[in-house]
């Protein structure tokens, strides 16, 4: 391990960048991940870290030292409190950062349960939608040219690993792929604030896309226009929307209730 103290360090510099910029981000394909946990699923899940960066006064916390086994000493820099500061965006409780290559998935085939992100523009609802789905064992996220960037800060701290557990393609033809999906025999249902079908009674049978739109306009016509069926979350308190993230975790988890119903019927 080396320990640096200058600003001028190329590895510190890099990350102190990629940190700051966003451009930055998208012109190296490099992205920084915040926290041990995040770091160590990352490593569970790819591998290695281009670079690991630790606060040297956090060296005998149990989980640093778990993630500093994992991690090969010459990628791996220990730095002051004060340098660490500088360049960490999120809670003062951060004691680990690491940068790494901007994964970029290529589309793949359709898989039998996917979520579609057309034009979320908050990355933090991106990636707690990437977390629920994760979690609901949903196997692809396709997002539209349009949505936040999902390896954004914001975003890998909300989605807490899940870029890891599912695959995520960004700026895809979300009309054209679900045409595509379609003529498959795949079914997509796109989730609208009003006049669908009641979630609870329609049909969620997979191959299964749930489509979900736009924190304010919603979904595109386009995009309906090329679903199976339009569902809507019942309301009773009388609000007339949810926040995208969270239809979103009601719709997938809906999902997986029903192919659990399925699987005990089937026994």
């Amino acid at each position: 391990m080396q320990r640096v103290t200058s600003r001028q360090n190329p590895r510190y510099r890099e990350a102190a960048r990629l940190a700051a910029s966003s451009r930055d981000r998208r012109k190296a394909q490099r992205c920084v991940l915040e926290g041990d946990h995040l770091i160590a699923v990352y490593c569970e899940q790819v591998g290695a870290p281009v670079t690991l960066i630790v606060n040297e006064d956090r060296l005998d916390e149990p989980r640093i030292a778990a993630l500093l086994k994992r991690v090969p000493p010459t990628t791996t820099l220990l730095v002051p409190p004060s340098l660490f500061g500088d360049i960490v965006a999120s809670a003062p409780d951060v004691s680990a950062l690491a940068v790494i290559d901007t994964p970029r998935n290529a589309l793949p085939p359709p898989a039998d349960f996917c979520l579609l992100l057309e034009d979320v523009q908050d990355p933090g609802n991106v990636g707690t939608m990437l977390r629920s789905a994760a979690a609901a064992g949903v196997r692809q996220v396709l997002l539209s040219k349009r949505c936040a960037f999902a390896w954004s800060p914001k975003a890998l701290r909300a989605a807490q690993g899940a870029h890891f557990l599912t695959t995520v393609v960004e700026d895809v033809d979300l009309a054209a792929w679900a045409k595509a999906f379609g003529a498959r025999g795949g079914r997509l249902a796109a989730l609208v604030a009003r006049d669908g079908e009641d979630l609870y009674t329609a049909s969620l049978d997979r191959p299964l896309a749930v489509a979900i739109g736009n924190e304010g306009a919603g979904l595109s016509e386009a995009l309906c226009a090329s679903a199976n069926l339009r569902v809507t979350i019942p309301m009773p308190g009388g609000m007339e929307s949810l926040n995208a993230a969270a239809a979103s975790a009601i719709a997938l988890f809906e999902c997986v209730r029903r192919q659990r119903v399925a699987s005990a019927d089937r026994r």
